[in-house]
């Protein structure tokens, strides 16, 4: 939802909710600015190199489904999804228009676990690509990420467990 909420959300949601959009702008940030973040964006061609932040943050989900039970062996991913949506749905009417739309498709298409498959990744930044034509070269990025996917996929192993050990310690 963090995505979809411009400007400061004090005024508009419950303090629980602006804590959680608050973490996701932090980690949003922290993440795009980490040294290997910002050498995987040099691997994206110029063409795409705009819309390489964009490419990179669905690429991260991607390796986050596909690992999932390396990096959290407590709860399994379709457990954490049931509970995800069992948090959010209840309170979608008070959510921007454009995430409950959003949210009709997420659960019922299952997006959080297709997101491991590569086919579903490249669909995905076309879908986007299609929403928004300024970002139109997101359509085109899955060639950059399946040329450098290895590289791609060394970097999420570098930073992601730290990142996991920062939010343990609440230090996001």
């Amino acid at each position: 939802m963090a995505d979809f909420v411009r400007g400061n959300p004090n005024a508009d949601y419950p303090p629980e909710i602006v804590s959680g959009i608050m973490l996701h702008r932090r980690i949003d940030k922290l993440t795009d600015n980490l040294t290997q973040v910002k050498q995987a964006r040099h691997l994206f061609s110029q063409v795409h190199y705009r819309v390489a932040p964009i490419a990179l943050d669905v690429l991260w989900d991607h390796f986050l489904s596909r690992y999932w039970a390396q990096f959290e062996a407590q709860v399994s991913l379709t457990n954490f999804i049931t509970q995800a949506h069992d948090s959010i749905v209840p309170y979608l009417s008070s959510t921007p228009e454009s995430f409950q739309h959003l949210n009709q498709y997420i659960w019922k298409e299952r997006w959080l676990v297709r997101y491991a498959e590569l086919p579903f990744i490249a669909n995905t930044l076309n879908n986007m690509a299609i929403r928004r034509p300024k970002l139109s070269t997101l359509s085109s990025c899955i060639e950059d990420i399946e040329r450098h996917y290895p590289l791609f996929e060394q970097i999420f192993m570098q930073f992601y467990p730290l990142m996991m050990q920062q939010a343990k310690a609440k230090n996001l």
